[in-house]
């Protein structure tokens, strides 16, 4: 599993966060924890499981304990509190912190930053942006596209046909994301989405042409630079010695970074045509996804077909 970094400065951008302190260094401050955390506890002097990794926030309820906190305690629970060192602190609803909150902050060197936002609103919106950010993430051999608006991660061994199939889904309308390594993130228990690396983006290798730009032959329409990923396809070339699946009646899974994506196997072979293959896979799977499977359907008119004849 590839390990993340969030530059301070870059989520900082991002969020359109106001600097109130920054400590001057030379080194890059980075934020390695999707997690965030209210402290009010560790207002209150309690530090037991305290994780110093996370980002602190203070709303509405933190600001209000600390102004009628007595002088004395509140330096000593706060001295403490920054000594921690964890990347940052947001104040929300454009709150001004007390002055000596703010010179214990500069004094042990921890960022201070502000929003205008609720401290509801801000805290969803930073939990999905720190999770599609830092969430677990692979990079996976494949090609992924998106087609009908359903994302498919197409698997296989090299020289299967990925490449070739997601430029004849290009020709058809459809959009590419990634050829060859695809960088996967999961940013809920449920949904993963897929980009490609920076060096790579939007390039192909077709064997016998070589490396094509699909943005300057197809035009920027044909790109994603992300895509949630709904399915996986398993390329492979037919085995005439093994079983494929006719009906469709159970659906199989694919298990990446915890979250299971349904799947089937595509077998290869002289002509069958991969592109309209998928389109329809593509659409299927929405269908599913909609609570409708045509196999299912088919099996329970032939099961009453049969329950009829018998009576």
């Amino acid at each position: 599993m590839d390990k993340c970094e969030l530059e301070l400065e870059t989520m900082i951008s991002d969020l359109k966060l106001e600097t109130l302190f920054m400590p001057r260094t030379e080194k890059k401050q980075v934020i390695t924890s999707a997690d965030i955390n209210r402290p009010a506890l560790q207002i209150a002097g309690y530090f037991n499981h305290f994780d110093s990794s996370r980002i602190q926030i203070f709303g509405m309820v933190e600001h209000d304990y600390l102004v009628e906190m007595d002088h004395d305690t509140r330096c000593r629970n706060i001295d403490r509190f920054f000594s921690y060192g964890f990347p940052c602190l947001i104040v929300t609803r454009g709150l001004s912190l007390p002055d000596d909150v703010m010179k214990l902050a500069r004094k042990h060197g921890v960022p201070v930053l502000r929003t205008e936002k609720h401290t509801s609103a801000f805290t969803s919106r930073i939990i999905y942006y720190m999770n599609a950010k830092l969430g677990p993430q692979i990079t996976q051999h494949g090609v992924l596209v998106e087609v009908y608006g359903e994302g498919i991660l197409l698997l296989g061994e090299s020289g299967v046909g990925k490449s070739e199939t997601a430029i004849e889904l290009i020709k058809r309308g459809h959009q590419l994301v990634a050829d060859d390594a695809v960088i996967i993130k999961r940013v809920t228990s449920t949904r993963l989405i897929g980009t490609a690396p920076e060096l790579i983006r939007y390039f192909i290798e077709l064997r016998g042409i070589g490396i094509i730009n699909v943005r300057r032959i197809f035009g920027v329409g044909a790109v994603l630079e992300q895509a949630d990923i709904d399915m996986v396809v398993n390329i492979e070339n037919w085995d005439v010695t093994k079983t494929y699946d006719r009906l469709g009646i159970d659906t199989q899974y694919t298990d990446i970074l915890g979250v299971r994506l349904p799947s089937i196997t595509v077998p290869v072979k002289p002509g069958r045509n991969l592109a309209v293959i998928l389109e329809v896979a593509a659409m299927n799977n929405r269908q599913r996804r909609m609570g409708y499977n045509a196999a299912e359907e088919l099996n329970k008119k032939i099961l009453d077909d049969m329950e009829s004849r018998q009576q």
